[in-house]
């Protein structure tokens, strides 16, 4: 099953989105981040369920925007499975979900970053059978002196 996650059960995404984001140490921490920082900015939560769990198998992070280069857009901040669940269909739910959502708010596009390297290669054949183009290089730098 997939449902949006909203408070006060954000705390159900967050063994799922530390498999992608391994810093997160405490699911406190990671409540209080959500909830009070980037939900205001516009920050969604969408998760995949397995049938009796109350935890999430799989969560998506996402937001809308609009910008010059895509128009309205629908952007994936977090896309991640919990290890035990790969496999199962999970991240592809996910990615059908936010691409019906992206619609119905009447987005023109759906974007998402991805590391590179061979541990991301599951994750790339993943948006590329979805239907996902490499359309971009994302260039960054650390500003932390």
């Amino acid at each position: 099953m997939i449902r949006e996650i909203l408070p006060p059960q954000t705390g159900t995404a967050f063994a799922a989105m530390r498999a992608l984001r391994t810093d997160l140490a405490d699911e406190g921490a990671f409540v209080r981040r959500v909830d009070e920082l980037q939900r205001p900015q516009g920050y969604r939560l969408v998760g995949a369920f397995e049938d009796g769990e109350a935890e999430a198998a799989a969560v998506a992070g996402f937001r809308s925007d609009h910008n010059l280069a895509w128009g309205h857009y629908l952007y994936v901040d977090d896309l991640s499975t919990l290890p035990g669940a790969r496999n199962r269909g999970h991240g592809r739910g996910l990615l059908e979900w936010l691409v019906e959502e992206g619609r119905r708010l009447g987005c023109e596009q759906l974007h998402l970053d991805s590391g590179v390297g061979l541990d991301r290669s599951d994750a790339h054949r993943l948006y590329l059978n979805a239907g996902l183009v490499i359309a971009a290089h994302h260039f960054a730098r650390s500003l932390a002196e």
